[in-house]
């Protein structure tokens, strides 16, 4: 099942192009690519006895959550040439607590934060920097409001290659950059936001040698799809009612509608879920988009503190757009205060994940709440991040000093602060006495 090339996403172009070409957009219409797979001889049944039969695989490529179900992502033919850590085998899990703070009986969290990096970042990552080693490129950059960065830098590392960061000054999480350093890439930080130093280095990328590992690549996207591909084998290939996830920049709204279209065109699914697709207000273009019945416009200043999807001008939202009309999704907004809540209510599961990542569940809430999403429906949320990707926000969260961007004040409605005891076995004892240990209490229950 040979990839046959890269095709323009505008359905009123479609041209055609080499997979080898060195292209983010079309050449002639200057929309997105995809990479086109040729699925017409796929026996599902016979996919899923192979990739079942590779978990007991020690070989690298078996072993990696993306690479396992390579036959999903052709476009490599040598196996030599693929860039691993390995990723992916993202646990998922059952939160009965978050279920009922959201109004449903049961949600399950696919968390994409156990992965290498510790974001969903790698199961793209992967892919776009084995296209790179393909290609003979020697530098590959990105610009980032974190995650990007670190999965970019510790995937270019692996692969010798050399990595560039353009971050926008002051506008990321430490927990993120430190990543990025860590792992030797030169960190460029911008006087600009990130849709500005993104239009930057797609005009530098040609002249420099740089190969571009933003989720404008479409070999990004067909890594990311394999999030979906893993979620749907570990539920058996039942598909859910709804899957819901956080949006940034799109890319991983983009993959996976086009991985459950595949899998659905194969055989392996027989219906798609709905996709719920969930932005801060302060960043949410593509929710405007969505309801106002007008055209696409950005934001120019974005703003919000769950620094992954403050992003204004999503790249990838004609590839999103898309997506949600085929599976009949919506697309949904929230505060910085329900995410906040959101992100507190999950860690109570013993869940953690970082401030993008709660925009899922604080969305279901709202869609519930507004009867979009019906409270006995089968729904799985895409965690993005782990915890200690902003553990700054957690902290000031709990201690009561969390503010919005414009100031303004986040009440900690699930806060757990640390307390302060003497030393004297009595007082504590008497502390633990007065502790109700209610998981959704915080310490307002003392």
């Amino acid at each position: 099942m040979p990839a046959a090339d890269l095709v323009c996403f505008n359905p009123d172009c479609r041209k055609r192009c080499a997979i080898d070409a060195v292209l983010y957009t079309c050449p002639r219409c200057g929309a997105l690519l995809e990479v086109a797979n040729d699925y017409s001889r796929a026996d599902p049944g016979a996919l899923k006895a192979l990739w079942d039969k590779r978990r007991a695989s020690r070989a690298k490529i078996d072993v990696s959550g993306v690479w396992r179900f390579r036959e999903m992502l052709p476009f490599v033919e040598d196996p030599a040439q693929i860039v691993t850590l390995p990723e992916g085998n993202t646990p998922l899990f059952d939160a009965p607590g978050a279920a009922a703070y959201a109004g449903i009986d049961r949600i399950q969290f696919k968390h994409q934060g156990y992965n290498p990096t510790a974001s969903f970042k790698d199961n793209g990552m992967t892919a776009g920097a084995t296209q790179a080693v393909k290609l003979g490129m020697k530098r590959v950059a990105c610009v980032s409001t974190g995650n990007t960065s670190a999965s970019m830098a510790a995937y270019a590392a692996a692969a010798g290659l050399q990595p560039i960061v353009f971050i926008p000054r002051g506008n990321i999480a430490y927990g993120k950059l430190a990543q990025a350093l860590e792992y030797g890439a030169l960190t460029i930080q911008v006087e600009a936001n990130f849709d500005r130093i993104l239009a930057l280095v797609r005009e530098l990328a040609e002249e420099c040698g740089i190969y571009l590992l933003n989720s404008l690549n479409p070999f990004r996207i067909e890594g990311q799809k394999s999030i979906v591909i893993e979620l749907l084998d570990q539920r058996n290939w039942q598909a859910p009612d709804w899957i819901v996830l956080p949006g940034g920049n799109l890319g991983n709204v983009s993959a996976l509608g086009k991985g459950l279209r595949e899998l659905r065109q194969i055989g392996l699914i027989d219906r798609l879920p709905r996709v719920a697709v969930v932005q801060a207000e302060g960043a949410a273009p593509f929710y405007r988009y969505f309801h106002g019945g007008g055209g696409y416009e950005p934001i120019r200043e974005p703003e919000t503190l769950a620094t992954a999807i403050r992003i204004g001008d999503p790249v990838s939202w004609p590839k999103a757009a898309g997506e949600i009309a085929a599976t009949a999704g919506v697309a949904e907004a929230v505060t910085e205060q329900q995410i906040a809540d959101a992100k507190a209510v999950i860690g109570r599961c013993g869940i953690g994940c970082e401030p993008a990542s709660a925009a899922s569940l604080a969305g279901i809430r709202k869609l519930v709440a507004g009867g979009t999403i019906d409270p006995a429906a089968d729904i799985v949320a895409i965690l993005t991040g782990h915890l200690l990707k902003d553990p700054d926000y957690v902290y000031r969260y709990h201690t009561g000093r969390l503010e919005t961007p414009s100031g303004g004040k986040i009440a900690s409605a699930f806060g757990n602060a640390p307390v302060t005891a003497p030393d004297d076995p009595a007082k504590i004892a008497e502390l633990l006495a007065r502790w109700s240990g209610d998981p959704l209490s915080g310490h307002g229950a003392f």
